[in-house]
C-alpha cells in the first residue's frame, strides 16, 4: 500500500522541522501531522491506492505544515522529497501575505485544484482533524465560520475521495453540537 521507510524518513523529517511547536491544546505538533496521515493512510487503504499515490499522499500529510509553520523552504523540500511532495506542500500552505483569511483559503483552494488528487486529499484529512472540540474562547460566530469553511474545502475539493468527503460531511454536521443557540 505505500512504504513503510518513506515514512519513517518523511516523519522524522517533520518531527525535527517543527521541533517543540504545539497544538493549541498544547500538545506536541506531531499529535497533529500524524492525526492528519492517519485519516489519509486510511483512505488510501480504502481506496486501494497505489504504493505511488499512497507516498505522495502520506508524505503531503506529514509535511502539510512545514512551509507554512516552520523556517522549511519549497526549495528544500524539492531537493530532499522531489518537485511532487514540494508543490503538494506548497499548494497546502496559506499565503500569508493575502490580507484575508477568505483571501488566502480561496487562493489555497485554487493551488489544490491543480494538484492531483493525493494532494487533495490532505486537505479534507486536515479540516476532518480540525473539526473537533473548538477552542473554548471561540464564540458561537468563530464556530459557525469554521464549520462554513470546512463545507467550502468539501463542496471544492470533495471528489479527490469519497471516503475522506463522507468522513468531513459527518464532521461538518456533528460540529452543529458545538454551536449554541
Amino acid at each position: 500500500m505505500f512504504s513503510q521507510e518513506n515514512y519513517i524518513e518523511v516523519l522524522e523529517f517533520a518531527t525535527i522541522a517543527h521541533g517543540e511547536q504545539k497544538t493549541p491544546k498544547g500538545y506536541p505538533y506531531l499529535a497533529h501531522i500524524t492525526s492528519v496521515a492517519m485519516e489519509v493512510i486510511n483512505a488510501c487503504e480504502k481506496s486501494n491506492l497505489d504504493e505511488k499515490k499512497a507516498d505522495l499522499a502520506i508524505s503531503c500529510a506529514l509535511l502539510h505544515d512545514v512551509i507554512e509553520d516552520t523556517n522549511i523552504t519549497y526549495d528544500e523540500l524539492y531537493v530532499k522529497f522531489g518537485e511532487d511532495v514540494a508543490n503538494g506542500v506548497e499548494a497546502l500552505t496559506k499565503d500569508k501575505t493575502l490580507s484575508s483569511k477568505q483571501e488566502q483559503m480561496r487562493d489555497s483552494i485554487e493551488r489544490l485544484l491543480t494538484q492531483p488528487y493525493e494532494v487533495q486529499m490532505v486537505k479534507l484529512a486536515d479540516r476532518i482533524t480540525n473539526l473537533g472540540t473548538p477552542p473554548k474562547h471561540w464564540d458561537n460566530k468563530k464556530i459557525k465560520d469554521y464549520q462554513k469553511e470546512a463545507s467550502f474545502i468539501l463542496s471544492c475539493l470533495g471528489n479527490s475521495n469519497i471516503y475522506l468527503s463522507n468522513r468531513l460531511k459527518e464532521k461538518i454536521e456533528n460540529y452543529n453540537n458545538f454551536i449554541k443557540e
